[in-house]
């Protein structure tokens, strides 16, 4: 199914179009909250704290492969936009096989070379051969997790937010069951998540592709799925790579961040774990509505509608502080029975709880940054994205270690921070929208 966005209301589309997405989005955290709690009852707070460790790193890969994605959505968008199909069908081909191949040689790094990575992230060495068993385990399912990463993003691209929800679905309610055979009857421990995880993103592309080549026609392409055209690569490179690299930055922030949190201890560890996966719930709908406010500034910029996509940055950001003012609400009524979900431990309760407590005061700070982002990404400004995340991940980094190492504040240093970043962007971004409004009349 695909759907032309250059008509209808603006506010329409964004709500349809946002609410499979977070509806995904949960279902995507529901992977690592499950591994989480089950972990955390069934097994105990080291192999809790293993998966805290290693999912930094392993969301920094993920995260760059999904930059690239979301670079090939936006080119996707314009061509469809623009009626192009004959160089839609090259696109989508080339993005693909040049994903699969990035994938595989990621996995390549990964296998051999995951306790270094983890010992550079100071991992505590109690947890580390959990951590490095996890962290091989899920490496070697990266292709399977970039293909249903890419698919979904073509789907979206074209207009379809609902169908790869899905799919979701399906492979979520069997991860549930995976988790709960592998680790509770079988006594697997954190190989039998890692495990059940991999099989299930296998799943998911796979009936991704299927759906794909049956209900789209013009991407029935049989063996022109391996089309790989060096006309187009140059300009896939060029917006996966800063795409990529951009989601990349956030995430090598966030990696700094936990490095700090990890020398404060193990309860620190596994508190600052729980927490993230509560924290990621709250944060769902923001990063939604700008994934959404993308593809549909894509597509409408491919037809030339530029009043329309300033119309859909508006609206856009209206739902963004919205949701923000109601995610800060609800997190902190419900942040300390949320910790209790994951853990009784009262050290590891304490250090997610106060990181919570704080951090929901400044939830509308990331959703009227995520609408800022998503503007210039939708209109093909990649590059002031890149450099405005390296700017906030930059700046989050050296004001947590100056306040947790420096003045010893412990994990309240870490909400301080993540303020300074969003500050930072909304101090740079601001005028830089203005600029581009007054200058191209967008």
């Amino acid at each position: 199914m695909t759907h032309d966005m250059t008509k209808g209301s603006v506010y329409s589309l964004l709500i349809r179009f946002t609410l499979p997405l977070v509806a995904g989005n949960i279902l995507q955290l529901t992977y690592n909250a499950v591994d989480s709690i089950i972990l955390g009852r069934y097994v105990g707070s080291g192999q809790l704290a293993a998966v805290g460790t290693s999912n930094p790193l392993m969301t920094l890969i993920i995260m760059f492969m999904q930059g690239i994605s979301l670079g090939c959505a936006v080119l996707i968008g314009n061509l469809f936009g623009r009626k192009e199909t004959e160089k839609l069908q090259r696109q989508v081909s080339t993005g693909m096989v040049s994903g699969c191949v990035f994938a595989l040689a990621l996995t390549a790094l990964i296998v051999p070379f995951a306790p270094a990575l983890l010992k550079f992230l100071r991992a505590d060495a109690q947890i580390l051969p959990y951590a490095v068993l996890y962290l091989r385990i899920v490496g070697c399912g990266l292709v399977f997790h970039f293909l249903y990463n890419y698919l979904s993003s073509v789907l979206r691209s074209l207009g379809d937010s609902v169908t790869p929800l899905y799919f979701l679905a399906i492979s979520a309610g069997l991860n549930i069951v995976g988790d709960l055979i592998l680790v509770v009857v079988f006594h697997m421990g954190i190989a039998g998540c890692a495990i059940s995880t991999f099989l299930c993103e296998g799943l998911s592309c796979l009936l991704a592709y299927r759906y794909i080549v049956r209900k789209i026609p013009f991407l029935n392409m049989g063996r022109g799925w391996f089309t790989f055209d060096k006309s187009l690569f140059r300009k896939t490179l060029q917006y996966g790579s800063i795409t990529g690299i951009q989601q990349s930055v956030v995430q090598a922030g966030i990696l700094g961040v936990q490095a700090i949190v990890n020398s404060m201890g193990a309860a620190a560890t596994a508190g600052f774990a729980a927490a993230n996966r509560i924290d990621d719930f709250s944060l769902i709908p923001g990063r939604n509505i700008a994934n959404a406010m993308t593809s549909v500034m894509a597509q409408n910029v491919g037809a030339g509608e530029t009043q329309r996509v300033k119309q859909t940055f508006r609206a856009g950001m209206i739902l963004e502080t919205s949701f923000g003012l109601l995610a800060s609400a609800l997190l902190y009524l419900l942040y300390r029975p949320g910790m209790r979900l994951f853990t009784a431990d009262p050290l590891v309760l304490k250090e997610g709880e106060t990181y919570l407590r704080l951090i929901a005061f400044m939830y509308v700070l990331p959703a009227v940054t995520n609408g800022l982002q998503a503007y210039f990404r939708g209109i093909g400004r990649m590059k002031v994205t890149l450099w405005i995340s390296t700017l906030n991940m930059g700046l989050r980094f050296l004001v947590c270690l100056i306040l947790a190492i420096g003045a010893g504040m412990g994990i309240e240093a870490v909400p301080w921070s993540c303020f300074a970043g969003w500050a930072a962007i909304l101090i740079v971004e601001v005028p830089l929208l203005i600029r581009e409004w007054s200058h191209t009349g967008r």
